[in-house]
């Protein structure tokens, strides 16, 4: 089969690496990330706690230490991004890709009214007046279902609900228009209800705005909701990618379909005792020279001491994604690896 036809990718990620100072030398953050994102896609990106996904977002946003050292290729538009100076950092960021960051109360200035902070970007970036940029958050903010927005300019982060705390991070994103938005975990510390508007808001921004965006939650309930394609990450590393109908259905690395059967589930019995996935992840930045995921997996085998690389799924891709593993059975054979 020939792979499908694919327009010229909006962000196109290769063999990126973030490497920092450690007390033995370099630790590996990420390695090896290779991504496409097309114009008005949502790319999920999932995995557990350490796997390298908010570090991947910093590293797309250029936002990291002056000791951390890159390594690979990050293009927006065709333009190389890494290395590039901090005065084309400084016009690329907000204008052209856009970060909202994990925790909204961290993230906002706590001395600062709602209005200073939402329009300061849209000043400097498109050089609008006071005037206009407080017009252009209050239009914003109620397009994100927030009420009374010209009341909320005024008020301080302390004030806000989480909700409304989380939708003005979307709304400081949106002011300069940006092409790519980067949502690092919007809809964690929400409650069920909040979550759901908060996903209802965002998908009715792609479809008026075409933004394309890059979605990292914990959550694979959250991203069946909203995701085009999803990348699976674990120890810094994409062990497998794919369109997310056909990564929900068919699962092709035992990671996958660890955390796919971790998810509580209606049609099972209320006294059905939730699956996990044994062991831990491995800490950031340890080396391995084999599958990381290797001591947790139940289908470890000698060829899981060398490190599987990225290959095609079923010789189908796009349409069954890339997957990094040894494992070259039957996909339904997955489902029963876990109790």
């Amino acid at each position: 089969m020939s792979p499908e036809p694919r327009h010229q990718a909006l962000l196109s990620v290769r063999g990126l690496g973030v490497f920092r100072p450690g007390p033995g030398g370099e630790v590996a953050a990420l390695r090896d990330i290779d991504l496409d994102l097309q114009p008005q896609e949502c790319l999920g990106i999932v995995g557990e706690s350490g796997c390298g996904k908010t570090q991947l977002l910093h590293a797309l946003m250029g936002l990291q230490s002056g000791n951390v050292r890159l390594a690979g290729s990050v293009r927006f538009r065709g333009e190389e991004l890494l290395g590039a100076s901090a005065q084309r950092l400084a016009l690329v960021r907000g204008r052209r890709l856009a970060l909202v960051f994990q925790d909204a109360l961290s993230a906002l200035n706590p001395y600062l009214r709602i209005a200073t902070q939402m329009t300061e970007g849209a000043r400097a970036q498109l050089g609008l007046s006071r005037r206009a940029a407080w017009q252009r958050a209050a239009t914003l903010l109620e397009s994100l279902q927030i009420d009374a927005p010209a009341r909320r300019l005024r008020q301080y982060p302390h004030e806000l609900s989480g909700g409304m705390r989380q939708r003005v991070l979307i709304a400081m994103a949106l002011m300069c228009e940006p092409d790519v938005l980067l949502l690092d975990e919007p809809t964690t510390a929400l409650d069920v209800t909040v979550q759901a508007q908060v996903l209802a808001v965002l998908r009715e921004l792609r479809a008026r705005s075409g933004v394309a965006m890059i979605f990292v939650t914990h959550d694979l309930g959250v991203l069946a909701a909203i995701a085009d394609r999803v990348a699976v990450m674990y120890a810094g590393r994409i062990v497998e990618q794919a369109a997310a109908a056909h990564l929900y259905a068919t699962p092709r690395h035992p990671y996958t379909a660890g955390l796919l059967h971790s998810m509580p589930r209606l049609d099972t019995p209320l006294d059905t005792r939730l699956s996990t996935i044994p062991g831990q992840p491995p800490r950031s930045g340890a080396t391995s020279t084999g599958c990381a995921f290797a001591p947790r997996c139940p289908l470890a085998h000698e060829r899981c001491t060398q490190l599987p690389v990225l290959r095609c799924a079923d010789n189908q891709f796009p349409a069954n994604g890339t997957v990094a593993c040894h494992y070259d059975g039957p996909a339904q054979g997955l489902r029963e690896i876990w109790p």
